[in-house]
């Protein structure tokens, strides 16, 4: 099912080209609900970039997430700054055992799944994490289910919590969700976030920012760093 939605939109709602466009476009449709405006803490801050992996990003992938392409090069720049401030980098990674023995309804629900170990599973090269950086391997969509993410962010301190990767809707949205209800301040970044159509990237933008977080741009966020 999910190669089939894939191929219905797969002309690309956002590119490289023209994600800062887009970006104020979103920026100005949620501005009457986006009104919790906070300033980044960066030295009780960490950068949470979820499931950038190849499944996710390889265009032959039949859960190829057409927008993560246009905010590769934004988050290269975004990871590189985090490194620079001496802040923590976090990733995320979706994947399920060979004998699907974790997928539970996944499996029934979305068509394949990301296999541990698998080359798919990989995180995308260009932002590679280092052998430094903690790598939170999950089996949901919330980056806090049943992980130890939350133990990590609570031995280094952290308050701040800006979210990027894919999906929108999906694992950044549900984090995001999970990360407000245990206090953090959510940074979710509209131009650091993608997921498969512009109507659903909106929909969760909207979502953050009436109930959970604060929508804000990578460039806001390296210069509060």
């Amino acid at each position: 099912m999910l190669r089939l939605i894939n191929l219905i939109f797969m002309k690309p709602y956002v590119t490289a080209e023209n994600l800062n466009s887009k970006t104020q476009s979103w920026l100005q449709k949620i501005k009457p609900f986006n009104q919790h405006r906070i300033t980044l803490n960066s030295h009780k801050s960490a950068l949470l970039v979820i499931d950038m992996q190849q499944f996710f990003l390889d265009p032959k992938s039949p859960t190829f997430t057409i927008g993560g392409s246009a905010i590769l090069p934004g988050l290269k720049r975004l990871i590189q700054s985090f490194r620079v401030a001496g802040r923590p980098v976090i990733y995320t990674t979706h994947v399920h055992h060979p004998g699907l023995i974790d997928a539970g309804i996944m499996d029934w629900w979305w068509e394949g799944m990301c296999l541990e170990g698998s080359e798919e599973s990989r995180v995308h090269e260009e932002i590679a994490p280092l052998a430094s950086d903690k790598v939170i391997t999950k089996h949901r969509y919330s980056a806090f289910y049943n992980t130890d993410l939350e133990t990590v962010l609570r031995v280094m301190k952290i308050e701040d919590l800006v979210v990027t990767g894919v999906l929108t809707n999906l694992c950044c949205e549900s984090t995001a969700r999970d990360a407000y209800f245990r206090d953090y301040r959510v940074f979710f970044l509209a131009d650091g976030t993608a997921t498969i159509n512009e109507r659903m990237h909106l929909a969760s933008l909207l979502n953050i920012s009436y109930g959970f977080g604060y929508v804000t741009t990578i460039e806001e966020i390296i210069e509060e760093l």
